[in-house]
């Protein structure tokens, strides 16, 4: 998509401004696509089914394509701004970020998100064959796999939005800002989410494989602290209203 064609529909009104920021990303189940500008972009880019193979030449080819327009852009608006990009290159700025990306992955909560994800990865492994049997024996009134694929998809965002709080939180710390709302709690609210989805998709497991009551339990006890620590340190961010999705939309 070239820049023409992007600010052009980045002006159409049925988009939801920030909407794409914290959401789960799971636009297969998402109920509000014709309003976000990012699922737009995407079905414009990769309409073509070559596109969206990982393994076909023409996806490279497009997310290349896709990058080189990123770049650009992002070129015109530092200049818009005024900002010179060459200085984000210098010693005294890349020694701030690694400090900072040290402090954020050292922080207890982003090595808790990231242990919780090392634990469901080893959980799925040592029980994958049985999973298999399980799965295919079950009528379709189970919710087993569903559960199963609920807490796959969540395993890895809940880092990812859980480091991405810590982070806002320790630059706005950083910067003396303390004002509400802030991309740091609207990261952490999204993660809490999926921390409660995923909390009840491991619930239900017991009950179709008693065996598993005691390594889910273990598991459960571990995400709920998690989910605690996240409250504890973003106290804001159940309050948080994510656009789109927590607000009431008047033009519907």
């Amino acid at each position: 998509m070239d820049r023409k064609r992007l600010k052009k529909l980045a002006a159409e009104k049925r988009f939801i401004p920030g909407i794409y920021n914290y959401c789960d990303r799971w636009c297969e189940r998402c109920p509000q696509t014709n309003r976000c500008l990012n699922f737009s972009i995407g079905e414009e880019d990769f309409s073509d089914p070559e596109t969206r193979d990982i393994k076909n030449e023409a996806f490279w080819k497009k997310l290349s394509e896709i990058f080189k327009e990123t770049q650009e852009m992002l070129k015109e608006a530092a200049e818009e701004w005024g900002i010179d990009l060459e200085d984000l290159d210098s010693e005294e700025v890349a020694g701030h970020i690694r400090v900072r990306d040290e402090a954020v992955q050292g922080h207890v909560i982003s090595r808790a998100a990231r242990n919780y994800a090392s634990r469901v990865e080893d959980w799925f492994r040592e029980r994958e064959e049985r999973l298999l049997e399980t799965t295919t024996l079950l009528s379709d009134e189970v919710n087993l796999e569903e559960a199963l694929e609920v807490i796959r998809w969540y395993q890895y965002f809940i880092a990812a939005k859980a480091i991405r709080a810590v982070l806002g939180k320790l630059e706005e710390e950083k910067d003396g800002r303390n004002e509400f709302p802030s991309d740091a709690d609207g990261s952490a609210k999204i993660a809490l989410i999926a921390i409660d989805r995923s909390i009840s998709a491991w619930a239900t497991i017991p009950h179709h494989d008693p065996r598993e009551s005691e390594s889910v339990l273990k598991i459960l006890s571990f995400l709920d602290r998690l989910g605690q620590a996240i409250e504890e340190t973003f106290p804001k961010a159940r309050s948080f209203i994510r656009p789109g999705f927590d607000d009431i939309d008047l033009n519907e």
